[in-house]
This record gives structure tokens, C-alpha cells and sequence, in this order.
């Protein structure tokens, strides 16, 4: 078991602006890496912004040029804001560091989270975060009072939703009951100590995300806590839940580098 500090650095009117997040991340980062503070995570809400990991392409930004922060994270472009947990794990991992346990892990400590209040929540294979996995394709409604056969996403690979109004907004995925993404994760890691980590959209303004391509995908869209259970849920509620299984998570795990399979000798 190792030691776990977190530090919930603003919510509500106190909320954090990205770049004084950032900063401080890399501050932690360098203290962990030294050995200086335990493993921490930074829990705080973001005012509206827009971030793109290293692999968002210019197709899926803002049409309208609203400004992006490009960040130096896995995946792609997402939104923080208001009605969002942020959760930056900082931790020293065993090198060769194991990228995708850390990832499961987050997932693990979020799906247990939204359980806790009594929405069911899954992984999707081949998509990171955490999901609200939607009907069969057969059961869903259909699009515009087109058959499903007539979906343009099922034969154009760049179908754009935000130039398709409604009823193929990623905020309306629910409605369609499809597949939509309640927490995002993308991570860095740098000598051995991780960086970024989740959003867990608690009660935001889903369309947000309309204006860009979330995470890069054009076939499901988001979700929230509040939406799904139908009831107002607030992040002041949310963080103490999010916390403890967090905690539960991380210090229980059992921290192991990853394997390297060599390929046998010639």
C-alpha cells in the first residue's frame, strides 16, 4: 500500500484556470519525481475550455475557431468546465511504466463512483473512459425518421455531427440511446511519474462537446450523472465519493512494471 495525498485545489467560484492547473501538475510532477511528496491527485473544476492531446486532428476542433489548448497528453481534443470533476493523478509508477493498468485503474476507481449513485456504467473495448453503454442497434430510434440503413455515419468515416444539427449532437446521445462517454482519460507519463488524468461530468452543459469532435469520435457521444439518473447531482457531492474510491483504488494496487516479451532467438 503506499501513501495517497489529495489536494482539492478549487471548486464552484474557486474554480481553476486550466494553465494554473497545468502549472502546478508539473510543479507536483517534479516533487514526485525527487521523491520531495507522496503520489497526489489534484481534484478541482475548470472554467469553460477546450484541451487537444497530441493526436486531435484540425478536423475535429471548433469550426468557429474558438481557441484550444494543446496539451502534452495521449488522445484527443475534450472540453472542462463547470459541472465537471478533474482529477489529476500524479504518481510514481515501476518502470517499464504500464500505461494501461494505471488507465484501468482510473476507470475502475470512476465506475465504482457513478455505482455508488446508482448509474451503471461500463467499459467500451478499443475506447478509453469510462461509458453508458447504449441499445442494441436494432432497438435504437431512428435518426431523423431515417431507417438505421440510411445512417450516413455507417458509410462516411469523416461524417461531421456538427454540421448535421441535432439530432446527431453528441449532447442528444441519450436520446438516441446510444453508446456515450461519462469520463474521459488521457494521461502522460514522464519518468515514470504520471501527468492528467479524468473528467467525470457530474452536471455540466453537455453542448459544450457539440462544438468539437469529442475524443476524436463520430459514433456515440457524451453523458453526465445528472442526466442519466434524471435528478440534479453536484460535483460538491460527487468529489467525497470520487475521493474515497480513488483512494480505495490507487493505494490498494498492486503496483507491477510491465512485461516485455522478448522474441525468441533466431
Amino acid at each position: 500500500m503506499s501513501e495517497l495525498r489529495f489536494v482539492r485545489m478549487g471548486f464552484g467560484a474557486e474554480r481553476v484556470e486550466y494553465q494554473e492547473a497545468w502549472d502546478e501538475q508539473r510543479r507536483v510532477h517534479a516533487a514526485r519525481f525527487a521523491d520531495e511528496v507522496p503520489d497526489t491527485v489534484l481534484l478541482l473544476e475548470h472554467p469553460p475550455v477546450y484541451t487537444a492531446g497530441r493526436r486531435t486532428e484540425d478536423s475535429e476542433r471548433p469550426l468557429d475557431g474558438t481557441p484550444v489548448i494543446d496539451v502534452d497528453r495521449g488522445g484527443k481534443i475534450t472540453w472542462h468546465g463547470p459541472g465537471q470533476l478533474v482529477g489529476y493523478p500524479i504518481q510514481k509508477l515501476p518502470r517499464p511504466v504500464d500505461v494501461v493498468a494505471h488507465v484501468r485503474r482510473l476507470e475502475e476507481a470512476l465506475i465504482r463512483t457513478c455505482a455508488e449513485f446508482g448509474l451503471e456504467t461500463s467499459r467500451v473495448e478499443g475506447r478509453s473512459g469510462v461509458w453508458v453503454l447504449g441499445d442494441p442497434v436494432e432497438q435504437r430510434p431512428k435518426l431523423g425518421g431515417l431507417s438505421l440503413d440510411f445512417d450516413p455515419r455507417l458509410t462516411d468515416e469523416e461524417f461531421d455531427p456538427r454540421l448535421n444539427g441535432p439530432d446527431y449532437a453528441p449532447s442528444n446521445a441519450g436520446q438516441r440511446r446510444e453508446d456515450r462517454k461519462i469520463a474521459a482519460i488521457g494521461i502522460r507519463v514522464a519518468k515514470g511519474v504520471t501527468m492528467h488524468g479524468f473528467a467525470l461530468n457530474v452536471n455540466p452543459d453537455n453542448k459544450w462537446f457539440d462544438r468539437i469532435i469529442p475524443c476524436g469520435i463520430r459514433d456515440a457521444g457524451v453523458a453526465s450523472l445528472a442526466n442519466e439518473l434524471g435528478r440534479d447531482v453536484t460535483v460538491d457531492e460527487v468529489l467525497p465519493v470520487a475521493e474515497r474510491h480513488l483512494r480505495d483504488v490507487l493505494e490498494n494496487a498492486e503496483l507491477k512494471p510491465r512485461v516485455i516479451e522478448k522474441a525468441p532467438a533466431a
